[in-house]
């Protein structure tokens, strides 16, 4: 079935009324990606007509794909955190890309809880200060300094990733030296 204003309001609705992942064909999102490259060309040819009710179909079709996106993505991200708790793997109604993001978010849910299993089995204790080690990427030449900690740091070069305690890469941080890779920052 191919993809139309009406499949996409269709499958809008379900995603928001029901709390399990709508079942779309494995080629949704290449079917997406044609209707809305097919109608992004309608919509850059109407702007030279000064056609409001393109525009605005366009912008209603944006917001809608949007919406959908990120109903699934939470969706998919909570099929994943309670597969990692139940250790029940069922990426059912998922396409291959969302396939993808579910396994990838089940692997480092299963590598954030091996540190609790590690508190209990003892082995934290050993490596507590591992605990505190982030991955940063630098951002700008950074010449040999001593940290909070009075340990040896640097010099960094700009791109470079390194791996620094937290307290450490938090200062970098504030001053724009770095970034903490995955954390956002």
């Amino acid at each position: 079935m191919a993809i139309d204003y009406d499949e996409v309001r269709r499958i809008y609705r379900l995603e928001k009324n029901s709390s399990r992942l709508v079942e779309v064909p494995d080629n949704f999102y290449n079917e997406l990606n044609d209707f809305i490259g097919k109608e992004r060309e309608e919509y850059l040819e109407s702007l030279s007509e000064f056609s409001h009710s393109k525009t605005r179909d366009f912008m209603n079709l944006k917001k809608i794909v949007e919406e959908i996106f990120s109903l699934r993505e939470k969706k998919i991200m909570n099929k994943a955190l309670v597969s990692s708790r139940t250790r029940e793997i069922s990426p059912e109604q998922m396409p291959p890309q969302e396939k993808k993001l579910f396994e990838s978010l089940l692997e480092n849910l299963e590598k954030h809880n091996e540190i609790l299993d590690d508190f209990f089995k003892g082995k934290a204790a050993k490596s507590q200060k591992d605990l505190n080690i982030v991955s940063a990427r630098i951002l700008s030449e950074i010449p040999s300094f001593v940290g909070t900690d009075m340990k040896d740091y640097g010099p960094f070069s700009k791109g470079q990733v390194v791996s620094l305690p937290y307290a450490i890469a938090k200062l970098l941080v504030a001053r724009e030296l770095a970034e903490i890779k995955g954390d956002g920052s």
